[in-house]
């Protein structure tokens, strides 16, 4: 990176709010080749500093949605700053936005472009579920997940097309790239059962929960766990019916370092999932991945041999567990079954371009 006079200390105040505000990310993001590891790395921290103003419920509404639906416009607005706003690393990025905004007009027009738009989009979205207690509909569902993942994945597209690093066509995958966000999405949604249910939050579908028990909250109670693990298992494979999408996707990719950034949250997606899937723990604790699987995952990247190795462990480990008797065993199975069949399909495929 050419660091113009007086920005560095607005690109190394940009990288430690990176580390501060996500951990998980920014290991990625550092691992990017320099082309693109500037404007991910923007984009991620313009979506967390929108991400706090949807987020602090106690900051009044009447300022909160009419930000979200202009925050795109602040990016072009240099010295524009934002207090009272979020809690620690989160309200400090606001505070200090005008150096985000410097780091944001010193990229290429055509990231600049991208990221301005997602951010325009998302806060949309972000703005018409502000009042949403809770989501109704499957349909609901997929649009909450759109918006506040599924457009990020849109937007990695169009960055990695502008960088040149992938094909052109990345930039009108929407479908695709769409796809991608909300399979990590609704993983943590699945994952995080007990800990929005004691916040009161609730993003589970109640076109799903429903047909299982008249209140969410009975999922708590060891005496419904029959039901609860049904319905979990239910929105697992409403969540699995987009594995197709992203192992396309992945196989698609060219360059190395872009793969590892797309493959590495999506093996760990599934790897939480295959731990998730008829596991009662769900409503009782937080099921959280081993550390040292983690690591293994992480260390053993590989291009396409990644995807190879893991997703059928993965897949293998979430068909031992499914009862016949539950609902939507013959749904994943098929979903399970298939995807299998497309990643050996894929064998012998390798990236074009490597570190």
């Amino acid at each position: 990176r050419v660091v113009m006079a007086g920005l560095k200390e607005d690109w190394d105040y940009a990288y430690k709010m990176l580390g501060l505000t996500s951990r998980s990310f920014a290991a990625v993001i550092q691992a990017l080749t320099d082309e693109l590891k500037d404007p991910v790395a923007i984009f991620y921290l313009v979506l967390r500093a929108l991400d706090t103003v949807e987020d602090d419920t106690a900051h009044p509404k009447e300022k909160r949605v009419p930000l979200l639906r202009t925050f795109h416009e602040k990016l072009y607005i240099k010295g524009w700053t934002y207090t009272g706003c979020g809690y620690k690393d989160e309200k400090d990025l606001l505070e200090h936005f005008d150096r985000i905004i410097n780091c944001f007009l010193a990229l290429k027009p055509a990231y600049q472009k991208v990221i301005a738009d997602i951010t325009r989009r998302m806060g949309e979205g972000m703005a018409e579920f502000i009042d949403t207690k809770e989501v109704v509909s499957i349909k609901d569902w997929n649009l909450y997940c759109h918006y506040v993942a599924g457009l990020v994945g849109i937007g990695l597209s169009q960055l990695f097309a502008a960088s040149g690093l992938e094909d052109p066509k990345f930039a009108k995958e929407e479908n695709l790239s769409n796809s991608m966000g909300l399979f990590l999405q609704k993983t943590n949604i699945i994952r995080d059962y007990l800990e929005d249910i004691n916040e009161e939050r609730i993003f589970w579908p109640r076109a799903v929960w429903s047909q299982y028990t008249d209140k969410l909250v009975n999922f708590k109670d060891q005496k419904y766990s029959k039901e609860a693990v049904q319905c979990l298992n239910h929105l697992i494979t409403d969540a699995m019916d987009l594995l197709p999408d992203c192992l396309v996707y992945m196989s698609q990719l060219k360059d190395e370092s872009i793969f590892n950034f797309c493959a590495i949250p999506q093996i760990m997606a599934m790897a939480t999932l295959s731990l998730c899937y008829a596991n009662p723990q769900v409503f009782t604790s937080v099921v959280k991945m081993p550390r040292k699987e983690t690591e293994e995952i992480i260390g053993s990247m590989d291009g396409m041999k990644s995807l190879h190795h893991w997703y059928p462990f993965f897949i293998e480990r979430i068909l031992r567990k499914i009862d016949p008797k539950d609902p939507n065993a013959a749904r994943l199975s098929k979903t399970l079954n298939d995807s299998l069949k497309f990643i050996e399909s894929t064998k012998g495929r390798k990236l074009m371009s490597k570190l």
